[in-house]
């Protein structure tokens, strides 16, 4: 007989859009199609297409693994699996030049809509319908194809929750709230629309730096196929496949509060965008990271900026209509996707869906529920033990300086008088920062740097009371 899912898709929607901690669900997909979507069964399906793939060192460094200290190959998946095999053809292919007992591969991030466009069909393989968003399907979700080791940095999505299928392969998850997020030290660079990624590289921490990451709650899964993650909204992960081959989808749920983060990104684009392009290009800094196509305008920001507020108040005021006609309709919501990366749309200025509301979908309102059914069908995801090496990480006592100083104070006097003594010096390697309070240099103090600034500047803590702000300012 038919499949008997533990949860109705309405039971499903409310613990998705309302569970505030990340769990696993079980024996929900047995009867999708996509649970065949292992890499030789896609290999076949791509038919020698290829797809960019992006290599990192297995050795564990202090520094995350950002996407911009990543090399990348064109390849095809039969090659990418010959490659992980160890086959003698790799000698001459595109994965030639890395040896696989050094490197890791990832095909992450992976529009299906846009890697199957000439085969439509397969979309309905993936039935997000059974998690009661009805009507999407694989053209609103994303694949993702890795070695052992893959990896995506520790960081957190600014926008809506994540529901991920594991196909094949085993992936473990960490996971921390998004209260800790002091603890991870959050940046903006390099630079991803609605990606904060954290300094901290979670499976090697460097404790002498970043001290305060002894402070945070991890929460560690390892997921199996056939299970499914739920990834609340603003909660971190840092992501690495175990096995030699791992396949997954994933689909983000947009949320209501997404209209607030979209101001909350554009502000940070803005500001970002503004001060990194006026350093000199000779820097050699990579601050954008290559899932972002190039550094927009000023003026292109701006137009986000207004466009993103417009339609955070026309939401809210959709959302009082919708209120106040809701218990006459039972028509049912369907959420669209949410594009998580704006280079992925293609779109410009004036029809940017990341920051705009004028597609014709409908947003989630969190609802605490009644009762959460943990069980076996549902299972926590609980905080691990507070020792680092539970986690699988050494916490490394790095002997390079703090990036963090006390305040000493001071008055604006001071701060021109350096300022005057800079203008004037003729030693051009002596920077403001390495100043004593008398105005001579101290070799103890490192330089600040614009990555520095910007760290305070964009922090989320920050950008979220500028946003309210200005909506404030726009409301009135």
């Amino acid at each position: 007989g038919e499949d008997v899912k533990p949860f109705t898709p309405e039971k499903t929607k409310e613990i998705v859009v309302s569970l505030q901690q990340p769990a696993v669900f079980c024996n929900m997909v047995s009867d999708w199609p996509a649970l065949h979507w292992n890499a030789k069964y896609l290999s076949a399906v791509l038919d020698g297409r290829t797809i960019q793939f992006r290599l990192g060192l297995k050795t564990v460094d202090l520094v995350p693994q950002f996407e911009t200290r990543c090399s990348y190959v064109e390849a095809t998946l039969e090659e990418f699996l010959a490659w992980s095999c160890g086959q003698p053809s790799c000698l001459s292919g595109p994965f030639s030049r890395y040896e696989y007992s050094k490197y890791w591969a990832y095909a992450d991030y992976k529009y299906i809509a846009r890697i199957f466009e000439d085969k439509p069909e397969i979309f309905q393989d993936i039935k997000w319908s059974d998690f009661g968003f009805p009507g999407r399907s694989g053209k609103e979700s994303t694949l993702w194809i890795g070695s052992e080791g893959a990896n995506t940095p520790c960081h957190l999505d600014s926008y809506g929750c994540n529901l991920v299928l594991q196909v094949q392969g085993r992936k473990r998850w960490h996971l921390f709230p998004p209260g800790d997020t002091s603890f991870l030290y959050p940046t903006r660079i390099p630079y991803e629309e609605s990606s904060v990624f954290s300094k901290v590289n979670v499976a090697n921490p460097d404790l002498k730096r970043f001290p305060e990451f002894r402070n945070t709650t991890a929460h560690v899964v390892t997921l199996s196929p056939g299970q499914v993650l739920l990834v609340p909204r603003h909660w971190w992960h840092y992501v690495e496949s175990i096995d030699p081959v791992t396949v997954s989808i994933n689909s983000w749920i947009e949320l209501d509060a997404d209209h607030e983060a979209r101001v909350e990104e554009a502000i940070t684009r803005m500001l970002v965008c503004a001060i990194k392009s006026a350093e000199n290009p000779s820097d050699g800094d990579r601050w954008l990271n290559p899932t972002e196509v190039e550094a927009t305008s000023h003026e292109i920001n701006l137009q986000y900026l207004n466009k993103a507020v417009s339609a955070y108040f026309k939401c809210q005021k959709a959302s009082v209509s919708e209120q106040a006609c809701s218990s006459s309709t039972g028509a049912e919501q369907r959420t669209s996707t949410s594009c998580k990366r704006k280079r992925e749309v293609g779109c410009e200025p004036e029809g940017c869906r990341l920051l705009t509301h004028e597609f014709g979908f409908s947003t989630l309102k969190a609802e605490k529920p009644q009762k959460i059914p943990f069980g076996p069908h549902l299972i926590q995801v609980l905080p691990q033990s507070q020792d680092a090496s539970s986690m699988g990480a050494v916490a490394v006592e790095s002997d390079g300086r703090d990036l963090l100083h006390e305040n000493e104070g001071g008055h604006f006097g001071k701060l021109h008088r350096i300022r005057k003594q800079l203008l004037v010096s003729n030693d051009c390697e002596t920077p403001a920062c390495q100043m004593d309070s008398d105005g001579s240099p101290s070799a103890s103090q490192a330089a600040l740097s614009t990555n520095d600034l910007l760290d305070c500047l964009v922090n989320p803590h920050v950008i979220s009371l500028v946003a309210r702000l200005l909506l404030e300012r726009t409301r009135v």
